[in-house]
């Protein structure tokens, strides 16, 4: 049996810096890594399936799409011979990644949540139900529609260009930053 690898590098810069770069790994199957749930206190919580690399991958493995964040969680590569740094760098990772998975969850909830009442305040003003006479969900069109999506990223600026400085600052400032680390 063959197993058909393929990498792919993405470069996200800002003018002539960058500020992010990663190496995605993809074997020839895609394993089913994680999935979400709530604890009994109501707190969401990140539930691994069990699924491990084999022994002998020397590769980070990329899951599924999480069902609430839409962001597909790593399972981070360590190496037999992990320096303190390389160990630094993985942590880090392992960090950014928690955080930023908690944070499109929570994006994502809120922007469900919103854009429902919209709607749901839009057909009550127009005197329509939320389902149709064929059991069928009713719509919005695309300009009132625009007008829930400009009304929500104006409402949610402030947060999201906290979120980009905060991400920034996580994955281009730190000193143990991919491209600082010598390669072997």
């Amino acid at each position: 049996m063959y197993c058909v690898e393929s990498y792919i590098l993405i470069i996200c810069t800002c003018g002539h810096s960058v500020i992010q770069f990663l190496v995605l790994h993809f074997g020839s199957e895609e394993p089913s890594i994680s999935t979400t749930g709530r604890t009994a206190a109501g707190r969401r919580e990140i539930q691994t399936s069990g699924f491990r690399p084999p022994s002998d991958s020397c590769h980070d493995w990329i899951g599924p799409p999480d069902q609430h964040s839409n962001l597909r969680p790593i399972i981070f590569y360590i190496p037999k011979h992990e320096s303190p740094l390389e160990r630094r760098l993985r942590e880090l990772r392992q960090e950014t990644q928690a955080w930023n998975q908690q944070f499109w969850a929570n994006q994502n909830v809120l922007f469900k949540k919103e854009k429902e009442e919209f709607v749901r305040s839009r057909l009550k003003a127009k005197g329509l139900e939320l389902r149709d006479e064929q059991g069928q969900r009713v719509t919005l069109d695309a300009e009132e529609m625009a007008e829930f999506y400009k009304a929500f990223l104006s409402k949610n600026y402030k947060k999201q260009l906290f979120y980009n400085r905060v991400l920034y600052t996580k994955t281009s400032q730190s000193p143990h930053h991919p491209l600082l680390i010598p390669v072997k």
